[in-house]
């Protein structure tokens, strides 16, 4: 994901609300409205466009409607230093939300960095082609870029918020980032694999399964430590 803004901090409450609605449809209601200081993206968390198979072989839960209330600050501000969200830290235009982590860790340790990445290859969590799959509560969210929402196009393209309020985008970006008049390119991570061997843990080669398996590197590729960058954007053509 690309945030639009080196220094990520929630500065006001991402709320989400369980509990299952009423009706059984699967077709997707979102409703984005502004009231004061926030936008509010309120969804049944069904998306957009087809999904894979579920239940599958690596995720045994079945999609079904949700009552997501999401409140997002209208006006983000910067911050000093990166804070962590987790498990949600965002929410795409269509109501899904973004939860890259994952509950499976090694030894069950969660408190260590040793919790598997979900979209290296390492362990099956029954993803489809959208980076996504389904919670036991049938909630469906995705890991990764959300495919679904991408243009066949080289475009970029406005897929969601961060629970900051910062828009988020993804895969591509301005060439110049302040120049919306520039090619639209890939823009590339500055995290890397760790070289050598895990000090503890599972020990063996830092190959990717594990969040701890990689180091944030500045300047290593065009985005930030929250894999970000502050520049123009078709719909923030001054910059966000």
């Amino acid at each position: 994901m690309t945030i639009s803004r080196p220094i990520f901090r929630l500065i006001g409450p991402l709320l989400v609300l369980g509990g299952l609605l009423q009706s059984s449809s699967l077709v997707n209601q979102t409703r984005i409205e502004e009231q004061g200081d926030y936008r509010y993206i309120i969804s049944n968390g069904v998306p957009n466009h087809p999904t894979g198979e579920f239940p599958n072989p690596g995720n045994p839960n079945r999609i079904s409607a949700q009552n997501h209330t999401f409140r997002i600050p209208l006006y983000p501000e910067f911050a000093e230093s990166a804070t962590p969200v987790r498990p949600i830290f965002g929410v795409a235009l269509n109501g899904v939300p973004f939860e890259p982590g994952t509950a499976e860790a090694w030894e069950n340790d969660r408190s260590t960095p040793w919790r598997f990445e979900a979209l290296t290859g390492f362990i099956n969590l029954g993803v489809d082609e959208h980076n996504a799959h389904v919670q036991p509560t049938g909630s469906y969210h995705y890991h990764g870029v959300p495919t679904g929402l991408l243009h066949s196009e080289q475009t970029m393209v406005h897929i969601g918020y961060g629970a900051d309020g910062f828009p988020v985008y993804g895969p591509h970006g301005y060439g110049d980032a302040n120049d919306a008049s520039s090619n639209v390119v890939d823009v590339h991570s500055s995290y890397r694999l760790k070289e050598g061997l895990r000090p503890d843990g599972p020990g063996g080669l830092h190959d990717g399964a594990f969040v701890g398996d990689f180091e944030y590197v500045a300047g290593l590729g065009d985005l930030d430590e929250c894999n970000g960058r502050f520049g123009a954007t078709p719909e923030y053509p001054e910059g966000t």
